[in-house]
């Protein structure tokens, strides 16, 4: 009976484990009425007057209403400064003072960018002490709220760090070789799935933490990107560059083919004059 209730018992867990996403509580009730009697066996066993231990799946996240907003920011700021170089630097210093670092920067004598990471807090203070650095003829300040993919994020990792420790326990008690082979690898791919799970969410608390701002300097003002214009010529505009970008395909098509018709146009006309002249000589034979 041994080897069959660990086969069942794979099979159950990895039937059950592709439904992470579902909610980990009653994904967790479902489990518990079809796992087999040898997996629930494995179980600490549960002592007189002690409380019944609570799925860590289940409490391991909150409801998203209970969740504080989580927000991705991001801020774009233009300068005008007669020394570039010196207000990139400016801009690193003050970044630094807060808790940031520096990112990418591409700087000349006349204009340069510079991108810095600093605390989501710290943010509106530094996009707001820019003005000493040089004049701001643009800012802007972006939010995004990721809360509700943190949250299911959050919930998958429960589920599969569940799901994780039930094959290991699968795996401890397997005996032959194929029993063990066949545990290791829906072991190794759940594994493979929760960690990349806790990658996407130390991904997005750490863009959460730490805000992104983007900083351009000129010593003339950066001029605004244009609005997008709506209207009649706009849309003829638009119409006419699609009907350039298809002709212009259809022609490299046509190019790329042409050598292949040259090479099998010369047989086709070959096969085609035997046919006719053959037809011409039956005719002619018929007649007299």
């Amino acid at each position: 009976m041994r080897r069959p209730v660990l086969w069942v018992g794979v099979a159950l867990l990895a039937l059950v484990s592709t439904g992470c996403g579902s909610n980990s509580s009653g994904g967790s009730s479902a489990q518990d009425a079809a796992a087999p009697q040898a997996e629930r066996n494995v179980a600490p066993q549960q002592k007189p007057g002690q409380e019944p231990a609570k799925d860590n799946a289940g409490q391991a996240v909150q409801p998203v209403q209970d969740q504080e907003r989580q927000l991705v920011r991001t801020a774009t700021v233009d300068l005008r400064s007669d020394d570039v170089l010196k207000a990139i630097s400016e801009v690193k210093s003050r970044a630094s003072a807060v808790g940031g670092f520096a990112g990418q920067e591409n700087s000349t004598k006349k204009s340069g960018s510079v991108t810095v990471r600093v605390p989501s807090a710290e943010l509106d203070r530094v996009v707001r002490d820019l003005a000493s650095v040089g004049e701001v003829t643009r800012s802007e300040v972006r939010s995004e709220d990721v809360t509700d993919q943190l949250v299911d994020t959050e919930s998958r990792m429960a589920t599969a760090k569940a799901s994780v420790e039930r094959l290991r326990v699968l795996f401890e008690r397997a005996g032959s070789t194929a029993e063990i082979a066949q545990v290791e690898a829906e072991l190794t791919k759940r594994q493979a799935d929760l960690e990349s799970l806790q990658r996407r969410a130390e991904s997005l608390k750490g863009k959460v933490a730490m805000a992104t701002l983007t900083v351009q300097v000129a010593t003339v003002p950066i001029a605004p990107p244009e609005p997008e214009k709506a209207g009649f010529l706009s849309a003829l505009s638009g119409g006419w560059n699609a009907l350039l970008a298809v002709l212009n395909g259809i022609l490299i098509a046509f190019g790329a083919l042409l050598p292949f018709l040259v090479v099998l146009a010369v047989p086709t006309a070959a096969v085609i004059y035997l046919l006719r002249r053959r037809r011409r000589v039956t005719r002619m034979n018929e007649a007299g």
